[in-house]
């Protein structure tokens, strides 16, 4: 049994997220404290307790503290075993983040994991960059995840629902593909008129086709009804994606254009993975080794090294002139 500061650092979600899966894996309870202290609303969210009782699911851990707004938690991994689970926060918290914490996990053992909640939310990857971007680098080292959105949810109501599906097996090492001269959109809506996210894909389009000069695979994802309202577009070439959220008074063209862009700034910058890939894809590393790059050490990355170096995992980490680069 060893502690971890909650506060340090990044000190968010992030950590509690990392800890319990590298608790998980590596079989070595562990004690989180001061969680999301130096946070508006600290301590513990309903997305935060459902991320660990995931990953509690599939170890059979024993958690202590583990309640709304609970500043310290103890995890206590057993055995880890396929399982066939649903998570439900009750809110619209974050399902991709969720899924973050079980996903490394249930790599090892297998299985499937039904989540409700938010698929496009605030402070979060989109469920379609993480099936698009943060899956494409573990599909080419060997993993089987399958990703379906059931329904799509958005702040404040929730009501998304994805169910994903994973086969056990080692990965190769954690290695970046060659991108293909191609981005994709994804451009989605619940409960708004179907022009909304042609509205959206148009205008990403004609950024990306503008400034990257690739041709687009386009795909539209509206929906009628379903608890939330919202939108959002998440745009990727290979390992590097953007993603936009639409809000209330906010032109469609304008969500389009924001996502583009900011695929734009990552593709034209160095390195193999967006600024947010990097730190999302430390477990893997940390696991099954491997290397990649990117333009910007985030406080995010930073802290994930720590954490996973306290529990026995290394990453070396190389600030270069113009490029990050992570190996393990």
């Amino acid at each position: 049994m060893f502690t971890v500061d909650g506060s340090y650092l990044e000190g968010g979600g992030q950590i509690l997220r990392l800890a319990v899966a590298a608790s998980a894996i590596s079989g070595t309870p562990v004690t989180v404290t001061r969680i999301r202290e130096n946070r508006s609303n600290p301590g513990l969210a309903p997305q935060h307790v459902s991320a660990v009782r995931a990953v509690a699911r599939v170890c059979d851990a024993e958690c202590q503290g583990l309640s709304h707004r609970s500043r310290e938690i103890t995890f206590s991994p057993n055995r880890l075993r396929w399982a066939d689970i649903t998570i439900d926060p009750g809110t619209a918290g974050s399902i991709p983040l969720i899924l973050q914490a079980w996903l490394p996990v249930a790599l090892h053992t297998g299985g499937s994991i039904t989540v409700m909640g938010g698929t496009e939310v605030a402070w979060s990857p989109t469920i379609d960059y993480l099936d698009r971007v943060f899956a494409l680098p573990l599909r080419h080292a060997g993993a089987s995840i399958d990703v379906e959105v059931l329904g799509r949810g958005y702040y404040p109501r929730g009501g998304g629902r994805v169910r994903v599906r994973v086969e056990p097996g080692r990965l190769a090492p954690i290695t970046i593909p060659e991108a293909e001269p191609i981005c994709g959109i994804v451009s989605c809506s619940s409960g708004l008129p179907e022009h909304v996210v042609e509205r959206q894909a148009a205008a990403a389009r004609g950024v990306l086709k503008k400034d990257l000069d690739l041709p687009c695979a386009v795909t539209l994802d509206h929906r009628e009804g379903g608890a939330g309202v919202g939108s959002s577009v998440t745009a990727w070439s290979g390992a590097k994606g953007a993603i936009a959220l639409g809000k209330r008074g906010l032109p469609a063209e304008a969500v389009g254009r924001m996502a583009a862009r900011i695929l734009v700034e990552e593709c034209q910058s160095p390195g193999t993975v967006d600024i947010h890939l990097a730190d999302q894809l430390l477990i893997y590393l940390a696991c099954y080794g491997g290397e990649y790059s990117t333009h910007t050490l985030s406080m995010h990355a930073k802290t994930a090294c720590w954490l996973l170096s306290e529990f026995g995992y290394p990453v070396r980490c190389r600030e270069g002139e113009e490029t990050v680069e992570f190996s393990a």
